[in-house]
């Protein structure tokens, strides 16, 4: 009798653990996608601020186990009275993608739920600003809501990206007891294989913070932001994927967002409603291709490829570009319609260019042919600029402007005003064009230090130096007679705490440091030549890495007593150096 007891025991309840036997409830492995993420816990750093009946706030500083507790030790309690509520404003360090989880206590009864408002910043300010105000947004991340604490128990929030975090609780007349606050921290666990370090802390510090803003980015997919837009968006994806190269090799984050680009943009379409962005798609496809050598994927693209490229001469009338869709270069230069006309010209030029290349590369001669022909109408017209800092670093770029000429009329006229953190990189391009190497250090080391003097630990989405005027920190509550950087500038889509503190767009000093400093460039398709020429500048020494499919390159540049640069270099077998 007791046999058969458990022979229906382990029929019912235990089936699966037979072996052979499936689970009744197991879903078919097509419906099961492992995430490209890990999650990792990540805890304060600091109390920023709090009000009202805070006890024992310093006990959320401690790494905990992530599990509530009988025992109710070393809990933190909030007190919320008619007089006022009770309130805390924590610190995690540096801004990341992630959920905030909360571990509760045994508050007193009634032992039911507790009600907190939980508010996610970028900036201290962003964390303290009520919704609606000064641009505060739950636009694209929800970042101001009210939770649910269960008694005794844990909860998560959706994400967003931020570093600062503030918990109200909401429930009159009641206590919340908090066992743990932290960040599931949620990234892709890759190595930094590219590295960069000089005698220079400043620099080393802003690519390392270059490096980090992309890195933060390279979720699913490769976004722009990781509050605001936490989209693909191609233009932004140039820079990126340029770090992306220098930084950490391959990823297959940069094709899957390239795709989807191509999948969801049907000709005659232009990704973003941009036609610069699809001209940015065939220049990331390019640099893609010189750095992998990805020959069939290369493939996977021809038929897209030809189409644009077709669609894009169609807009080139008597050498001159008239590109329909939205006309945009960058923010700051969005109201100047010349020298958008300018950079679009370069662009397009630019684009067929690097769609030429890659046509010949696929055997279509063709469209190669028609690429070359289309530029060479467009290198006879000479357009104003308009002293634009983004025209003309365009224009230089392409050879349509004289590279001395457009740093000395241009690009060094008011250091780093008119600077965008986007463009910013093509100026800095054009800049080593004209030879001015240890200029541009300087420019990276005053308009990217600028942000970090403010206390920034990724690179924001637009930057005036003249913001720096007065300036609060933005890891600060801002003081008395200081401006609220977050709240008080910002334009366009951008507008007060709306203005994305983590824009991947931002990247480009990571790169430049890499290419002209160091000196390490890939300059055939496959990423197995490099060209190697440095620029210490005022540098006495620049070391670093840089990834290939073969392994890290390793060099060291030290100036001896009489300035000379000695160079010591280490490349994997198969990687040929050209010096």
């Amino acid at each position: 009798m007791k046999k058969m007891i458990w022979i229906f025991v382990l029929g019912v309840f235990g089936l699966c653990l037979l072996p052979g036997v499936p689970a009744a409830q197991e879903k078919p492995a097509n419906n099961r996608l492992r995430s490209p993420l890990t999650r990792e816990y990540v805890y304060p750093v600091r109390i920023v601020w709090q009000q009202g009946q805070v006890t024992g706030a310093e006990q959320l500083l401690k790494q905990g186990i992530g599990q509530a507790s009988l025992n109710n030790a070393n809990v933190v309690s909030l007190k919320t009275t008619e007089k006022g509520p009770a309130s805390i404003l924590l610190d995690f360090g540096r801004e990341m993608n992630g959920a905030l989880e909360v571990i509760t206590g045994m508050w007193p009864a009634p032992n039911g739920p507790r009600k907190v408002r939980i508010r996610f910043g970028e900036s201290v300010s962003e964390a303290m600003a009520e919704l609606g105000a000064h641009g505060s947004t739950n636009d694209h991340a929800i970042r101001d809501f009210s939770l649910m604490m269960p008694w005794l128990g844990k909860v998560q929030s959706g994400e967003s990206g931020f570093r600062f975090v503030r918990i109200d609780l909401l429930d009159v007349n009641a206590e919340a007891q908090l066992k743990e606050v932290r960040v599931i921290s949620t990234y892709r666990d890759i190595p930094y294989l590219g590295s960069f370090k000089s005698s220079n802390e400043r620099l080393n510090k802003i690519w390392e913070v270059g490096a980090y803003t992309v890195h933060l980015n390279m979720q699913d997919y490769l976004w722009d932001g990781i509050k605001r837009d936490r989209l693909v968006w191609v233009g932004d994806l140039h820079p990126e994927v340029s770090t992306v190269n220098s930084v950490f090799g391959y990823n297959e984050v940069v094709p899957r967002s390239l795709d989807l680009a191509r999948n969801t943009t049907p000709l005659p379409g232009w990704m973003s409603g941009i036609s610069t962005y699809s001209m940015w798609w065939i220049i990331i496809q390019h640099d893609w291709y010189l750095h992998h050598g990805d020959l069939p994927y290369l493939k996977e693209q021809q038929a897209y490829l030809q189409g644009l490229l077709k669609q894009i001469m169609g807009k080139v009338v008597d050498g001159k570009e008239q590109m329909d869709g939205n006309r945009f270069l960058d923010w700051p230069s969005s109201k100047d319609t010349v020298a958008i006309h300018a950079g679009l010209q370069a662009m397009t030029i630019w684009s067929l260019e690097r769609g030429a290349d890659l046509s010949t590369v696929l055997g279509d001669l063709e469209t190669a042919k028609q690429c070359r022909e289309t530029v060479a109408e467009m290198r006879k017209v000479v357009l104003p600029h308009h002293n634009s800092k983004q025209a003309a670093a365009l224009l230089s770029l392409v050879g349509m402007m004289d590279a001395g000429k457009a740093y000395a009329d241009v690009l060094s006229v008011g250091g780093a005003k008119g600077f965008s953190t986007f463009y910013g990189y093509y100026m800095l391009e054009a800049m080593a064009k004209a030879g001015k190497y240890r200029e541009a250090m300087d420019l990276i080391t005053e308009y990217w230090g600028g942000m970090l003097d403010l206390g920034a630990t990724t690179f924001w989405e637009d930057f005036n130096i003249d913001w720096l005027k007065n300036a609060a920190r933005i890891d600060e509550l801002v003081p008395a007679g200081k401006t609220d950087v977050h709240a008080a500038y910002g334009d366009y889509c951008y507008v007060g705490h709306r203005h994305s503190f983590c824009h991947g767009w931002a990247s480009g000093p990571t790169v430049w440091l890499s290419e002209h400093v160091l000196g390490l460039k890939a300059v055939k398709p496959g990423g197995r030549v490099f060209r190697l020429n440095p620029h210490l500048g005022n540098l006495s020494f620049a070391e670093g890495t840089f990834p290939t499919a073969l392994g890290v390159i390793r060099v060291r540049h030290t100036k001896d007593k009489a300035g000379k640069v000695v160079t010591t270099v280490q490349a994997p077998k198969g990687i040929r150096i050209l010096r």
